[in-house]
């Protein structure tokens, strides 16, 4: 599975959540988190581990921080082979997770079975998102933190979605995009 989203999105917070569930299930996770890379010094603050504290405990799952070294897209020049090694070394379940990402970074789209953009509610204007580009390659979108105060806005930006999704062109004859 691919998620991406903008920065602040929980795209961490969500894996973290989801992936226990995956291994209580007796699931084997692995999570391939790409952080961007400084354009000074080229390091990467690598923090989506940090940010994952009980996943990153659970023997059963396995993180793996990785720069985006100046490749675009949201993901590293490696991240497609990394997958291939996830799935030759046993992790049923891959999760990639991008840099917080615009409108044109949706690369990991090609490299999964699944591609989910998380999307929080009430973060500016709602439809400054959906332009041709990532809102085109997802296959879900997920309204995250819909929850106390966020839950009127959250059903207006998904009614939102919903309705402007009915409005491009469809990448897969068998599969809508849900939101």
């Amino acid at each position: 599975l691919g998620l991406s989203g903008p920065p602040g999105a929980g795209k961490s917070t969500f894996i973290e959540c989801f992936g226990k569930m995956l291994t209580e299930r007796k699931y084997k996770v692995s999570v391939l988190a790409v952080d961007p890379s400084s354009s000074t010094s080229g390091g990467s603050l690598l923090g989506d581990k940090t940010r994952m504290t009980e996943l990153s405990r659970d023997m059963n799952a396995y993180i793996r921080p990785s720069p985006t070294s100046g490749t675009l897209g949201g993901v590293t020049r490696t991240t497609n082979e990394a997958i291939l090694l996830c799935e030759g070394g046993g992790y049923n379940v891959v999760l990639v997770e991008t840099v917080g990402v615009g409108q044109s970074e949706f690369a990991v789209a090609d490299m999964v079975d699944m591609f989910i953009l998380l999307l929080p509610p009430a973060g500016g204007d709602e439809l400054q998102g959906i332009k041709r580009g990532i809102i085109e390659m997802a296959d879900l979108v997920a309204i995250n933190k819909a929850d106390g105060d966020l839950i009127v806005p959250a059903r207006r930006i998904q009614a939102e979605y919903v309705s402007a999704l009915k409005l491009l062109r469809k990448r897969s004859k068998v599969w809508r995009p849900q939101v």
